[in-house]
């Protein structure tokens, strides 16, 4: 059985999914693209508005998505992650909903409205028991502390919380 690639129409496909069955009350009120963006180790997706038109929402997708190892319920609730954003009007032309984009648990509480609240309990598990070794893969050790027994120590991201 041939693997589906995971290229950028891969990722407009999970886009359009997740936008269709769980943010179908929310009006696209300009283009939004989605993309790979750089290898990070802490930031799995982020949203903007493009410097050339910002008209255009551009949502950037971690590359390390590509890899196989990582299940397609990660990137789809990254990707809900950002198009929760946009609707509450963060790089979007919709009203700001909150002056801060995480203010009081915001993106929990959304997972939880839209009835997705087992995706993003699912992906912050998998994140947490998989990512430091996709890490530890992905990045040269010389950049990452060490500790005395060679363990890599990795600063603790917003999903183990």
């Amino acid at each position: 059985m041939q693997m589906k690639a995971r290229d950028e129409r891969w990722l407009q496909q999970i886009l359009d999914k997740v936008w269709d069955t769980c943010f179908a009350d929310v009006v696209q009120d300009n283009d939004v693209r989605i993309g790979y963006g750089r290898k990070a180790k802490r930031r799995l997706g982020s949203i903007s508005l493009d410097p050339q038109d910002r008209t255009i929402s551009l949502i950037t997708i971690n590359p390390l998505f590509r890899r196989e190892d990582v299940p397609e319920y990660v990137v789809e609730a990254t990707i809900f992650h950002e198009l929760t954003h946009y609707a509450h009007g963060f790089n979007s032309p919709l009203a700001q909903a909150q002056v801060h984009p995480h203010a009081g648990g915001v993106m929990r509480r959304e997972y939880a409205e839209r009835g997705m609240l087992d995706l993003y309990q699912l992906q912050k598990r998998w994140l947490k028991d998989n990512w430091p070794r996709i890490i530890a893969e992905e990045f040269p050790r010389r950049s990452q502390a060490r500790l005395t027994s060679g363990e890599v120590k990795l600063p603790k991201p917003f999903w183990w919380a």
